[in-house]
């Protein structure tokens, strides 16, 4: 006969989380330390949970961006400094892979209430400086550990990279070496390393079966 898992071993097929952080920008203006003007940066997630190991996560983030080209070696044509801040918006979605199976549920699938992870993506930045606004497609990629704090409720310590197929985040600043962008050779890059809480919600029909 199937079995059912007890009311204090249920599991669920969503959450819904919010995070904060400090970002970072590489580009034309800062090629080498991409924490060393930081800003600001938050956002909200929700996630299908797939199963104990598979998520899939949709991600909207602002970001506070800036750079100063005063603080490095670099040499512009004309011995120029460059600096710029811009306000940026980031919507996309990222499939996560849990290294171990991740839950308190379901317990002989033997999980582990805490796991490293990975997660790649495809989103949209939209960014504006100086008065220019910009739309670009991008790349975020992340590392990252959950906890399960209670049977519902995550925490979460998280590292991404997004590579922008753009070169307007930091506004009018391209080109400065006089060698033209494009598509897929450009300098644009943001960082964000925040913590998150996250909240499960929507039962799983969880049944097993044996065979006597």
């Amino acid at each position: 006969m199937p079995l059912k898992v007890s009311s204090q071993e249920e599991v669920y097929k969503f959450d819904i989380g919010v995070q904060l952080g400090l970002d970072g920008y590489l580009g034309d203006v800062n090629e080498s330390n991409m924490f060393s003007n930081p800003g600001f940066a938050a956002g909200a997630s929700f996630r299908y949970l797939a199963d104990a190991r598979w998520a899939i996560r949709g991600v909207f983030n602002t970001y506070s961006l800036s750079g100063n080209s005063s603080k490095f070696d670099n040499i512009f044509p004309g011995e120029q400094t460059y600096e710029f801040s811009s306000r940026a918006y980031d919507l996309g979605a990222r499939l996560e892979f849990n290294f171990f199976g991740y839950g308190i549920g379901e317990t002989y699938k033997h999980l582990r209430r805490w796991s490293p992870y990975v997660a790649l993506g495809l989103g949209f930045t939209y960014s504006t400086c100086d008065g220019e606004n910009a739309f670009a497609p991008n790349i975020p990629m992340a590392i990252g550990v959950k906890y399960k704090l209670k049977e519902r409720w995550n925490l979460g310590i998280e590292f991404s990279m997004t590579k922008v197929f753009g070169d307007k985040v930091d506004g009018e600043l391209r080109d400065l070496y006089q060698i033209k962008s494009s598509f897929l050779k450009n300098t644009d890059w943001y960082s964000n390393l925040s913590i998150s809480i996250s909240y499960e919600f929507g039962k799983r029909c969880v049944t097993c079966h044996y065979v006597d």
